[in-house]
């Protein structure tokens, strides 16, 4: 299965390298999220600069991002730990598109994306964290850590597989660098609400 894993890391990099804020926001004619807001291609700047609909779209796009390869290694029946490669290539394909000069958004819904394609039970407790958070404390970046911090635990206790768990692990400790930034404005109580 090797060279099945080889061609789905490679084409999952390249999907993750699409990137869906900076499609749609062309589409609908609104601005750059590049240039505007945060700064950010994710869903949470576009529903800052373009709205609800533009942001829901974004959301989706991102987490096919990380579904669509993850569903095929699953058809080939790849193993769980090439599962979690291939998501690992998604997510680094967000990060660092090679269409946009290696310059992309946090990763956070590619990730989602991919944990729903590994075991929906996994993505589904991600996405419940993150909504329970952000009802409360109303702040995006702080509820996508929160969530974060406990999935590697979540995909140990539903897999049993501790070297997938260390991918996926080492995805989540890339979250946090790529959040470095909100970090500090957490710290400071300077981070923007919802």
């Amino acid at each position: 299965m090797l060279p099945e894993l080889i061609y789905l890391f490679i084409l999952s990099y390249f999907i993750g390298s699409i990137s869906s804020a900076i499609i749609v926001c062309r589409l609908l004619k609104i601005d750059d999220p590049r240039s505007q807001g945060s700064k950010n291609p994710g869903a949470t700047n576009v529903l800052r600069i373009g709205g609800k609909k533009a942001a829901a779209i974004v959301l989706i796009g991102d987490s096919l991002k990380g579904f669509i390869t993850i569903i095929i290694a699953r058809y080939l029946e790849l193993g769980l730990l090439d599962l979690s490669l291939i998501a690992l290539s998604s997510f680094l394909g967000h990060v660092y598109p090679i269409f946009y000069k290696f310059k992309g958004g946090k990763g956070v819904a590619t990730f989602i994306g991919s944990l729903f394609a590994i075991h929906y039970l996994v993505g589904l407790f991600f996405s419940i964290v993150w909504l329970f958070v952000a009802k409360i404390l109303k702040v995006s970046s702080l509820s996508a850590l929160i969530a974060t911090f406990f999935t590697p635990m979540c995909f140990y206790i539903v897999t049993n597989n501790l070297s997938a768990t260390l991918v996926i692990s080492a995805i989540c400790l890339w979250i946090f660098y790529t959040h470095r930034s909100n970090i500090k404005r957490i710290i400071s109580g300077s981070e923007k609400a919802i």
